[in-house]
């Protein structure tokens, strides 16, 4: 697999095989992504992989949170901006809408679309989650970083035939997460990502992702 076969093949899978993932298959993908770029070569990324029933044990955790705390509890940092609008805004909506229309789940069925949001918690069926998190004086150049060793991350694990779903909704019980995880308070969680195998026949790992077109992003000058 050449980089563009992995970059246009990944996406956020959303239901996973029930298939085991071998330790030493991440391993050399997460020494790999080692050689991902970071500022000054601070490589401000930290992760904790977790499988079997130690995960199992952190989704159990969360989910008895989330009846009590249903909008999130301590979040540490704000996933969208209040003032998120425009195009941005319009594209969130519309990655939401076009997943639940996968799942011909209507808008006014609130039960079913809560049972799939519940479904985060659960990895989608993955069996491991990559947690993420940084020390809190890091800035949004170092928070870049992170998100170029997790593009890195998630291209080699296509390279290898796995899949991945970024998960910032971890984040929504940012300081319970790290005591879930024994991270320390200097720290700051940032988020999870299912790892597993893609369950090809899905509808909801199908539904086209629409992107900006390149006119709308970016500007070339001087060519």
């Amino acid at each position: 697999m050449n980089v563009t076969e992995a970059v246009t093949s990944r996406r956020s899978v959303r239901q996973f095989l029930d298939k085991p993932v071998d330790q030493k298959t991440l391993q050399k993908i997460l020494q790999t992504a080692s050689r991902s770029p970071s500022g000054g070569n601070t490589q401000p990324w930290n992760a904790v992989v977790v499988t079997g029933d130690e995960l199992t044990r952190i989704a159990d955790a969360v989910k008895a949170k989330v009846p009590t705390a249903p909008s999130g509890e301590n979040m540490e940092y704000d996933i969208y901006p209040k003032d998120l609008d425009g195009r941005y805004e319009a594209q969130r909506k519309g990655v939401g809408k076009a997943m639940f229309d996968s799942l011909k789940i209507p808008r006014e069925d609130g039960g079913a679309r809560i049972k799939q949001m519940m479904a985060n918690w659960d990895s989608f069926g993955a069996p491991v989650q990559l947690f993420t998190y940084t020390p809190k004086y890091m800035g949004p150049p170092q928070w870049s970083d992170m998100g170029m060793w997790l593009q890195t991350v998630m291209l080699l694990l296509r390279e290898e035939g796995l899949d991945s779903c970024p998960q910032e909704i971890w984040a929504m019980y940012g300081t319970y997460m790290r005591e879930l995880l024994g991270i320390d308070d200097d720290h700051i969680f940032f988020c999870g990502m299912a790892i597993g195998y893609r369950d090809p026949d899905a509808p909801i790992n199908n539904f086209e992702v629409p992107r900006v077109s390149l006119d709308e992003v970016v500007k070339f000058q001087g060519f």
